[in-house]
């Protein structure tokens, strides 16, 4: 078990890990934040729960026991509505960034059924979902949008997205779809939470934040904070439900203030055993409908993958997913790899023409050791794109990207 601190966690206490554990938590740190700006995979960010006024009075709870309870609780129905938000303070481009993001994401099939297409619109704005499971074979999250509908429903060994907006169905099966890329459209501040929790060492700081009630239950509030300067992250809430270890609500604030750039919570939630009927699903007349073995033979229009260089098997490099090398420790780790590009980076100057000015405008210009290159930056995460084209991406600030590229050379 990792180290949490509390009033009676040590730091020496908190120190105890072993090889394999720290190696999952360094990607998980990794992958908290990518998944936030969509470079690895479509995610969505949750607003905060309705809080009723007062907080409880609950039995007294240590980090330990929280997060043990956390680990133990096993929930196996449930129906709710979360309300969906993100503040990740990127640049105004006059609604194209959103249009970038769908296309980044879209399937090989292009279809607006494709989830992986879908979830990554949930990057900016503030949205509302529905969500209800009963076990691991049915699961249903809705997007409820203006005068639209969007659902992606596992019903035992089918998987079915429909856009009622474009009238489109996609279908595959659970097979196909994996629970690996299940994974990738996280839906409930639960998911959120288990990604946060694997990625504590003794570089983090966990403590119980007092109680409070989010859609009318009791609860204990977790906080995670780093111990570390040079990140982004200031810290992260987890609201745990008191009777079923539940995380109801998840809150990242940044480390310069201001608004969460994700906060997460239900503003109703029942345990109850949702109707069957719930799950089940079966294509309007006229539907366009693509099949999932379909659109993996039509050109692909996702993320381009990152190198595979492998990583060092000592010292503070470790694999990340998708091939990426982590460099450093604790919340200061940065993700790095090589785009690849055989022109360099990203065009800049009057060489770029129309393009180079425009990222120019939008990113901050940086040299050192390493040579040119330009940082991209939001509220969590930053990415210096070097004129060589090698890429440096994480929760830290611009400087620690500048450093950590000097230092590769």
């Amino acid at each position: 078990m990792a180290p949490y601190e509390s009033d009676d966690t040590t730091a020496d206490d908190a120190m105890v890990d072993d090889t394999a554990a720290a190696g999952r938590r360094k990607a998980a740190r990794y992958v908290v934040p990518v998944a936030v700006v969509g470079v690895a995979a479509a995610t969505i960010g949750l607003v905060p729960a309705l809080a009723d006024s007062g907080d409880p009075d609950l039995p007294k709870i240590t980090a330990q026991q929280l997060i043990d309870k956390i680990a133990k609780s096993d929930v196996q129905q449930l129906s709710g509505t979360v309300r969906v938000s993100t503040d990740l303070g990127l640049p105004d481009l006059g609604g194209l960034e959103s249009g970038l993001l769908s296309g980044a994401g879209q399937g090989g099939g292009g279809s607006s059924a494709d989830p992986q297409s879908k979830f990554t619109e949930l990057l900016t704005g503030s949205h509302t979902l529905r969500v209800a499971a009963d076990g691991p074979d049915r699961q249903k999250v809705s997007l409820i949008e203006r005068a639209a509908e969007y659902s992606l429903i596992h019903d035992g060994k089918d998987v079915w997205g429909y856009d009622s907006k474009s009238d489109e169905v996609y279908h595959g099966t659970a097979e196909q779809h994996g629970k690996e890329q299940r994974e990738k459209t996280p839906a409930t501040p639960k998911d959120f939470a288990d990604e946060a929790l694997k990625s504590v060492d003794d570089t983090t700081s966990v403590t119980v934040d007092g109680t409070v009630q989010v859609a009318g239950r009791d609860a204990y509030k977790l906080l995670v904070k780093p111990k570390q300067s040079g990140t982004t992250v200031g810290a992260i809430s987890i609201a745990v439900d008191a009777k079923t270890g539940m995380p109801l609500k998840f809150t990242l604030t940044p480390a310069s203030g201001g608004a969460a750039v994700l906060d997460a919570g239900f503003t109703q939630v029942s345990f109850a055993k949702p109707a069957a009927s719930t799950f089940h699903f079966t294509p309007p007349k006229g539907a366009k409908v693509t099949q999932q073995d379909d659109a993996g033979k039509a050109p692909g229009k996702g993320f381009p993958q990152p190198g595979k260089g492998a990583p060092k098997s000592e010292g503070d490099l470790a694999k990340g997913a998708d091939g990426f090398k982590v460099i450093g420790k604790g919340w200061n780790s940065i993700a790095t790899f090589d785009s690849g590009s055989e022109g360099g980076g990203l065009p800049s100057g009057s060489g770029g023409g129309d393009l180079g000015g425009f990222l120019g405008s939008i990113g901050d210009h940086v040299t050192g050791k390493f040579g040119k290159g330009t940082v991209f930056s939001t509220r969590l995460v930053n990415a210096l794109i070097t004129d060589d084209g090698k890429v440096y991406v994480g929760a830290v600030t611009k400087n620690a990207l500048v450093k950590a590229a000097d230092a590769a050379r």
